[in-house]
């Protein structure tokens, strides 16, 4: 019996931003698509509100309406729904509705990229510890950096007892700025990172989230991801999981 509830696959792919209907058709009769885990066949329908659809194995967000918001964090903001301080927060240097959230956090004193979005599948992607996505800071620190700093934060430091960091990507870039580069999410993990080789952080930019950096986007301001900065985001956490389990 034919399907008749949801909408077509192929329709629900190309809204999605993955190609033309054409395009999408190909892809799912080459056996490129999924649909809770299993290969999607041609013509099917599926319900947006509670199918898993996924191509080449990247979860695909097909749900209408959803936004993805780069913004350019300044310091003295606050990243939660509100606070009780009265101090600016997030929410605030974005369109009210919909209603978004952030993916990840920064603290009130640093700057740079954030993502906000109402896009569940994208958030749980890019923050499971499980999938290891790159961010990259630039870290304007106080001390002397020497060789054997550089090498204990790129090996790891203890940051607290029992808690080591994994390994990071660390150079110094000139006049005391680091740029470090680590797939963990711990709270103020660079700030302590630093500290552990007696460096003080004095100022500290996220300049890059996976695949995504922007250096014309001005302190407080935000601009939409492009449906291709969306997929190349869930592709390089996927990538990076495979990886990590050595796929």
């Amino acid at each position: 019996m034919e399907e008749t509830y949801g909408e077509r696959l192929q329709k629900v792919l190309a809204r999605a931003g993955i190609g033309s209907r054409r395009v999408c058709d190909e892809l799912i009769e080459e056996g490129r698509v999924t649909v809770n885990g299993e290969i999607a066949r041609l013509g099917q329908r599926v319900d947006v509100e509670s199918d898993r659809i996924s191509v080449d194995s990247v979860p695909v967000g097909v749900l209408p309406g959803l936004v993805h918001y780069l913004v350019n964090k300044p310091a003295g903001v606050v990243v939660t729904a509100s606070d009780p301080e009265g101090r600016p927060t997030i929410l605030d240097l974005v369109p009210p509705d919909p209603r978004v959230f952030s993916v990840g956090r920064l603290d009130f004193a640093t700057e740079g990229l954030i993502i906000l979005t109402n896009d569940g599948e994208l958030s749980q992607l890019l923050t499971h510890p499980s999938h290891g996505v790159e961010k990259e800071y630039l870290a304007q620190v106080r001390g002397e950096v020497t060789p054997s700093a550089i090498r204990a934060l790129r090996e790891g430091v203890e940051i607290e007892p029992g808690v080591t960091t994994q390994p990071a990507k660390v150079a110094n870039v000139g006049d005391n700025v680091l740029k470090i580069v680590i797939h963990e999410g711990k709270n103020r993990q660079v700030r302590r990172m630093c500290e552990a080789v007696s460096l003080q952080v004095t100022r500290l930019v996220r300049t890059r989230i996976g695949s995504i950096s922007d250096s014309q986007l001005a302190p407080g301001s935000f601009r939409h991801l492009t449906q291709d900065e969306v997929r190349t985001l869930s592709e390089v956490a996927v990538r990076t999981t495979s990886r990590l389990l050595g796929r």
